[in-house]
């Protein structure tokens, strides 16, 4: 490793230095030196969190971690399609930031909650998802999940996982939480998320809890509007803050504060992102919070059409509490967003010692989990990146994770005849019944398979050799009733409100159909006519191979339903 790259932050102080491998330093004292050292433009640098557009790094991100020393870069999806491309970026960009006048390496951060949110695709697992922890109700199970997802995230140079989700599933008809939620029950909530960060932190990741202070309670998406959540502090303590309080007891590192409004509170119509009341009075005061607070998106709608212009969401942001400040895109360097900030810390002693504050927060948490045996690689390893993605472990874990969560919410299963049983000794009455699971081939007779995932299809015939395959296609015109009309039996796939007109269609045929419900499964209720119905909370390949298996009787469903 270059000299450069050696592991210490470097400070500068009549020839002293501290060496960053050194764990038994005073980290706070260390951050604080440090601050104490930076320039006001050093120390604001390192509150900044920045995306950028493409596979590689734009020559703007670069300007930025090369001139400014940001403290942060955010992955998104549009950058990770090859791994090793990405693992390539995160070496070349934690290069740049360890060229600078402390050596401070970057925050890596991005979005792979497991299951339907996965930033980070390419080679990695695509595993059954928050949902499906909560079917199988298992804490160890959450624990793996964090466990295997972090190790993958490690591989390739991400320090930070914008992760667990744990936002209540209140409002069902919510379409922007759904399966990331880890179900309705707020203590269980709050247990699998705690297991969730414990699995991140063994696998040496910065875990974050969002979207604080709860995102659960609404069908409003805050990417386009702030959604208005009609909740007391009463409601909301005993209710979507019981996972926080949970995990901020067992040593959070940081939270992610949603650009949610709750008029019934303090903070009125003030997004909770930019609210003091909900993070340095409710969050940091009666909850306890020691770690770093995060801003979701400031490109959000919900942010800036609260504060009037996106440099003015990002200095009531930092006001508010939050210690970093995310933007999904790169501003130009010498972006009003910039200077504003700037501007107000040589205008404002107040805003100047928070901003510094903030940095002091980020540099603690850098210390403790950027260096050590446990921590992240700065500069991946790109021999690894093939053999360890997917992990191996973890793919045999996601499979049967997938299995346990498995869940029957319509129709019944055979209960074989006891041959021991004599007439004297009558059979219990659930014995020898005719169910509807398990569905084998013979007794299917032909099958039509109706649904929108490649995965469901190919998996589905290997279950029903000689089963046909309708791709249902919400935009177009439907014959799918004629398609049916030909078959004994339809599997039906459905992922969100917009199959349920093709599901209801089927309704007086007089065939047998059968529901494999993924994402969320509030839509089975809408359906109790069909025969039966399976919920595997994912459309990763190893949900659909669970959820077939238990349709064809390999395995028992062992789920239970995590909503009410």
């Amino acid at each position: 490793m270059p000299a450069m790259m050696a592991l210490f932050f470097w400070l500068p102080l009549q020839g002293f230095s501290l060496d960053f491998t050194d764990l038994g330093k005073d980290i706070g004292s260390h951050a604080a030196a440090l601050v104490e050292r930076m320039s006001d433009e050093q120390a604001l640098a390192q509150t900044f969190m920045l995306g950028w557009v493409g596979a590689v790094p734009s020559p703007l991100i670069l300007d930025w971690i090369r001139d400014r020393h940001i403290g942060g870069v955010k992955i998104f999806g549009w950058n990770t399609e090859d791994t090793t491309k990405l693992a390539e970026t995160v070496g070349a960009l934690q290069t740049e930031a360890l060229r600078g006048p402390f050596h401070i390496p970057l925050l890596v951060a991005t979005d792979q909650e497991g299951g339907w949110i996965r930033h980070v695709k390419g080679a990695t697992s695509e595993t059954p998802g928050n949902m499906a922890i909560g079917a199988s109700g298992r804490p160890m199970d959450a624990y793996w999940s964090g466990y295997y997802i972090g190790r993958e995230l490690a591989v390739l140079g991400i320090n930070m996982n914008l992760a667990p989700t744990v936002d209540v599933y209140t409002n069902r008809d919510s379409v922007i939480i759904g399966p990331r939620a880890f179900g309705a029950d707020p203590a269980q909530v709050g247990i699998l998320g705690t297991a969730f960060m414990k699995g991140h932190h063994a696998a040496g990741i910065i875990a974050t809890a969002k979207h604080y202070p709860g995102h659960g309670d609404t069908n409003l998406d805050s990417h386009g509007v702030l959604p208005q959540i009609n909740a007391s502090f009463e409601q909301l303590w005993e209710r979507e803050l019981i996972p926080y309080r949970l995990l901020t007891k067992e040593g959070l590192t940081a939270i992610m504060s949603g650009h949610l409004a709750f008029p019934r509170t303090q903070a009125g119509l003030t997004p909770a992102s930019l609210s003091s009341w909900f993070l340095q009075d409710l969050l940091r005061g009666k909850i306890g919070f020691k770690g770093i607070i995060i801003t979701d998106d400031l490109m959000m709608n919900g942010a800036t059409l609260s504060a009037g212009s996106l440099s003015q969401a990002a200095k009531e942001a930092l006001l508010a509490g939050n210690d970093i400040i995310m933007l999904s895109k790169t501003p130009r360097l010498y972006d009003p967003i910039w200077t504003h900030l700037v501007d107000a810390m040589q205008q404002e002693p107040q805003f100047r010692e928070r901003v510094r504050d903030a940095a002091r927060r980020i540099l603690v948490i850098k210390l403790t989990y950027l260096r050590g045996e446990q921590a992240v690689p700065w500069i991946p390893d790109l021999k690894k990146v093939a053999s360890n993605l997917p992990d191996p472990e973890g793919t045999a874990f996601f499979l049967n994770l997938a299995a346990r969560s498995v869940t029957l919410v319509k129709g019944t299963i055979d209960a074989p005849a006891d041959p021991e049983l004599s007439a004297e000794k009558p059979q219990e009455p659930n014995k020898g019944r005719i169910g509807v699971f398990p569905l084998i081939p013979e007794k299917a007779g032909k099958v039509l398979l109706a649904g929108q995932y490649e995965d469901f299809f190919t998996i589905g015939k290997r279950a029903y050799p000689g089963a046909s395959g309708y791709w249902y296609d919400p935009e177009g015109g439907t014959d799918l009733v004629q398609y049916a009309q030909e078959a004994d039996t339809i599997i039906f796939c459905i992922s969100n409100a917009e199959g349920l007109p093709f599901l209801q269609s089927l309704r007086g045929l007089h065939k047998r159909v059968i529901v494999l419900s993924v994402l969320s499964p509030v839509h089975l209720d809408t359906v109790p006519w069909v025969d039966g119905a399976l919920a595997v909370y994912s459309y990763a390949r190893e949900s659909f191979i669970a959820g077939f298996s238990v349709i064809l009787g390999r395995i028992p469903p062992m789920g239970t339903l995590p909503v009410h």
